[in-house]
């Protein structure tokens, strides 16, 4: 680390603390060439993470489209922020712990499509008629049925 003042590259840390949730690290420096102070901050690095689009672009992974997916299903329905906050960042945590370095917008759909499952049927409803483009009445019909068996099912069980 250069001191931004005299470009002396030794230093010793006086002061650390965490910053930010316990994302980053506050370093308070001083420069043993000057003896002047500067903060320095430390992160994890995180890789880019790319998504593939159906048509084959690719865009940068953006945890703020899924949220407004999530929230744009739910509206008007009793789900709370926080619930949406906690399952956009479920998503994330799988999409990043699956170490590679591109997902498809597919993978990504049908989590939150599962995600929404567990939360509120309408909102998974309302994102499964977007996501998977219902064309018409009976396809849209034949989704809520496997939905209807799924729930009989795990009322046998």
């Amino acid at each position: 680390m250069r001191c931004l003042y005299c470009n002396c590259t030794e230093s010793k840390v006086i002061d650390s603390r965490s910053a930010d949730d316990d994302k980053t690290i506050r370093r308070r420096r001083e420069c043993l060439g000057c003896g002047r102070r500067f903060t320095t901050y430390e992160t994890i690095e995180i890789s880019p993470l790319l998504v593939v689009k159906s048509d084959g672009t690719r865009q940068a992974f953006d945890i703020g489209k899924i949220k407004r997916g999530i929230v744009k299903a739910c509206e008007k329905r009793p789900v709370s922020i926080e619930q949406i906050d906690s399952l956009a960042e479920e998503i994330a945590k799988k999409v990043y712990n699956s170490m590679e370095q591109e997902v498809s917008s597919k993978t990504i759909g049908e989590m939150v499509m599962e995600g929404l499952k567990e939360l509120d049927e309408v909102a998974y409803v309302r994102y499964a008629s977007v996501y998977r483009s219902f064309k018409d009445i009976n396809s849209f019909m034949s989704e809520l049925q496997r939905m209807m068996e799924r729930k009989e099912t795990e009322k046998r069980s």
